[in-house]
């Protein structure tokens, strides 16, 4: 059984139409990346996966039933803005989410409780290179080094589902690069299935198993908001062929240019 299935799904505000008809299967372990001129809906389709946003029609599936309706442990996300608490220290930071859930009146857990949550936040911190940072605070932290703290918060409580949006746009390439391989070790050593966003091409063929192209096929221009973006590519990581690329980079730049009201 495919661990995320969608079903004709859409997804709706009002009378505008964000996504529409998408149909897919996704089995656990796969990684996929997603590609899409801006405001196509790429944002809004990981909020249905991490149970923020519901879905307006269709169905989306996690194990055969209906995704959670808010989100739970199976699912950790990372954003491109690093999402630390400014005040804690990467220990700190780590600890958090074990801590709420031991006390969520007080935030804070005591005794052989707290000793066990801090040393699973050390385990997660070492494995992804912060064991030397221990008692560092944000501000002290690197941009990488801050986005490698996001990526322990999210896999703490060993989620199944791992969600990226644009995890590395704000970082340099040579910390991107680094990040890529942190990013694959983890999903392999722990088995995640992950979707992640991302406007770098050859980044999504690189670390994806599959690549998805979200884009409206449909376009009214005396009402722009009545057709939605559609899942139109659907490529193994292996179907890089250079003209697929070019096309899919061509129509993604394109549509950004007519959703910001330019002349192509």
């Amino acid at each position: 059984m495919a661990i995320i299935e969608l079903n004709n799904l859409w997804k709706e505000y009002g009378d505008q139409v964000v996504l529409e008809r998408l149909n897919a299967r996704v089995e656990e372990g796969e990684f996929i990346t997603l590609v899409g001129a801006s405001g196509c809906g790429k944002t809004t389709f990981l909020k249905m996966l991490l149970g923020t946003e519901s879905p307006s029609r269709g169905q989306l599936l996690l194990d055969g039933a209906p995704i959670p309706d808010e989100p739970d442990e199976s699912r950790g996300i990372v954003f491109q803005r690093y999402s630390v608490l400014p005040h804690l220290t990467a220990l700190q930071n780590a600890s958090l989410c074990g801590e709420l859930d031991a006390n969520r009146w007080l935030g804070r857990a005591f005794g052989a409780t707290r000793k066990a949550i801090r040393a699973r936040a050390v385990e997660m911190l070492e494995a992804v290179g912060l064991g030397g940072a221990l008692d560092k605070y944000p501000h002290e932290l690197s941009g990488g080094m801050q986005q490698r703290l996001a990526l322990a918060q999210a896999l703490i409580k060993k989620p199944r589902i791992l969600l990226l949006d644009e995890p590395f746009g704000a970082l340099d390439p040579g910390i991107r690069r680094d990040m890529h391989q942190l990013v694959l070790d983890l999903w392999r050593e722990q088995r995640l299935t992950v979707f992640m966003i991302t406007h770098d091409l050859a980044e999504g063929f690189y670390l994806g198993t599959r690549l998805w192209v979200l884009d409206k096929v449909r376009r009214d221009a005396q009402s722009p908001e009545s057709y939605g973006a559609r899942l139109t590519y659907d490529l193994p990581v292996g179907d890089s062929q250079k003209g697929t690329l070019q096309a899919i980079a061509r129509n993604v730049h394109d549509t950004s240019r007519l959703l910001q009201g330019a002349t192509p």
